[in-house]
């Protein structure tokens, strides 16, 4: 188990922290935007930044005062730093004496053809794939990884996002993934931190996390892009913009001003014929199409904010939409989260 008690850095005018997680022999995906401190707080527990405060401990020994060499921890960064001087091959089977888990490795992280040459010939993804297998050939006792998968193109990444997550199970060790990638964190981790300025803002399951978001920034940031304040009239209405709609404020008080987020997959276009407190009338202002889906930003004569849904292409074609169309939407109660 890896524990950090009010762990602390600081450089310059950024601090981190202080920082309280507990990682099982589980993932746990840290994520946020770039300059959060994702990769602050791995150099921290690896040892190469020096803590201003709070402890370290890793299967119930103190690591705070220990140099990165007796650690027992493995640190990826996203260059994948290698020897030069050495073929992909050797570098993953330095500083090791067993070979069935360097050949799962190997076959897992699709180095086969390339354990011949020698790295500086490699593609930056490629350096990527044999500094992680190197990293965990040595067995550390806890694994840090820096944005592993960012440099690999995509359709590797999303094999190797499904991948890696049967490989970290089978490892038995706290692991640490550090993140920007939605994708990434859900697909390999266990559970989420997301982080932002320093802070952690939650730490949940990835179900938990993008349903039942915390704070505004960790609903933003997760995709939760409808966010909205709202103020509690009853004990399933929120007044918005003027208007009441239905919505779970059990636990708000009367008259408490809130915001309130729902995920663009959970709103929907509205029949002509239907009659519901959540159904407004509005016009298409964008439409972003990315292949599986279509974006939609929509305009509401109520309210300065649009509110964005997404569409598959069969509903947006079947509907024969485009931009400066007008149409009524329903943000579907059950899926609306005051925050």
């Amino acid at each position: 188990m890896l524990k950090l008690t009010d762990l602390v850095t600081s450089y310059d005018a950024f601090e981190l922290g202080p920082i309280d997680l507990t990682v099982e022999n589980e993932v746990l995906a840290v994520l946020g935007p770039s300059g959060s401190g994702k990769t602050t707080l791995l150099s921290t527990i690896a040892g190469i930044v020096d803590a201003d405060g709070g402890t370290t401990t890793l299967n119930g020994t103190e690591l705070t005062e220990r140099p990165p060499e007796d650690r027992d921890v493995a640190l990826v960064f996203q260059d994948g730093a290698l020897f030069p001087h050495m073929t992909a091959e050797e570098n993953i089977r330095y500083a090791t004496t067993g070979t069935a888990r360097i050949d799962a490795l190997i076959e897992t992280l699709e180095l086969t053809g390339m354990l011949d040459r020698n790295v500086e010939t490699l593609s930056g993804g490629e350096r990527q794939r044999v500094a992680l297998a190197r990293s965990l050939a040595t067995e550390p006792d806890a694994l840090l990884l820096d944005e592993p998968l960012a440099n690999l193109d995509a359709p590797i990444r999303r094999r190797l996002r499904h991948e890696l997550w049967e490989l970290f199970t089978s490892l038995d060790i706290p692991i640490v993934y550090v993140t920007h990638d939605q994708r990434d964190a859900t697909v390999v981790s266990d559970r989420i931190a997301v982080i932002h300025d320093g802070k952690v803002h939650q730490v949940d399951t990835p179900p938990e996390l993008f349903a039942n978001p915390e704070t505004p920034f960790v609903a933003s940031f997760t995709g939760n892009v409808n966010v909205f304040r709202a103020r509690v009239t009853d004990h399933d209405r929120l007044k918005w913009s003027g208007r009441q709609i239905h919505a779970p404020t059990d636990e708000h008080d009367i008259g408490q001003d809130v915001r309130f987020c729902i995920r663009p997959e959970h709103v929907s276009v509205a029949p002509s014929d239907v009659d519901h407190p959540n159904v407004f009338r509005g016009m298409i202002t964008k439409n972003i199409y990315q292949g599986s889906s279509h974006h939609l930003s929509v305009q509401l004569k109520h309210s300065t904010d649009p509110v964005r849904l997404t569409l598959s292409p069969r509903t947006y074609d079947r509907l024969e939409l485009a931009e400066r169309e007008q149409l009524r939407i329903k943000l579907n109660t059950n899926y609306i989260h005051i925050i």
